[in-house]
């Protein structure tokens, strides 16, 4: 079951505070992605890109989904803009912006990634886009602690 349609996943840092916290359990769907599609702000599960880029060994990421493929997108100041419009995050997250947004055009079935903790995370404004290929599931349902139960 584990394998083809959920898993469980434990959050080791503060990179998608306030929304997941240090310690929370997460269940994710490997099933969603084959009959839906990805959305802007979805959060997904995918596996890491190398380590040298943010000094971390890690085998699997959770980060929100911010640009679709097709997408441009650059920021100015604490705001993300995509294709000249600024991006409204109706998710709670963290300021400021930190490390820019160079001007990134997402690459056909790649997506760009980043934590809900903009300062703190180290994210697709660091390595890049990730490609669909890389995407293990998309986050619906925090387990743990029982006192943050809830959807996602």
């Amino acid at each position: 079951m584990r394998t083809y349609v959920v898993q469980t996943f434990f959050i080791p840092s503060g990179s998608m505070e306030p929304t997941l916290q240090i310690g929370d359990r997460i269940i994710v769907s490997k099933l969603s992605l084959d009959f839906g599609s990805i959305h802007r702000g979805d959060i997904l599960v995918f596996k890491a890109p190398p380590a040298e880029h943010c000094g971390e060994v890690v085998t699997d990421l959770v980060k929100r989904v911010i640009g679709l493929p097709g997408d441009v997108l650059t920021s100015r100041g604490n705001t993300i803009f995509i294709n000249g419009k600024p991006l409204k995050e109706t998710w709670s997250h963290y300021e400021p912006l930190s490390t820019p947004i160079t001007r990134t055009v997402v690459p056909p079935n790649q997506y760009f990634m980043m934590g809900d903790n903009h300062p703190n995370s180290c994210d697709s404004r660091m390595w890049g886009t990730v490609p669909r290929s890389d995407i293990i599931g998309r986050a619906f349902l925090r387990i743990w602690p029982l006192s943050r139960i809830g959807w996602l």
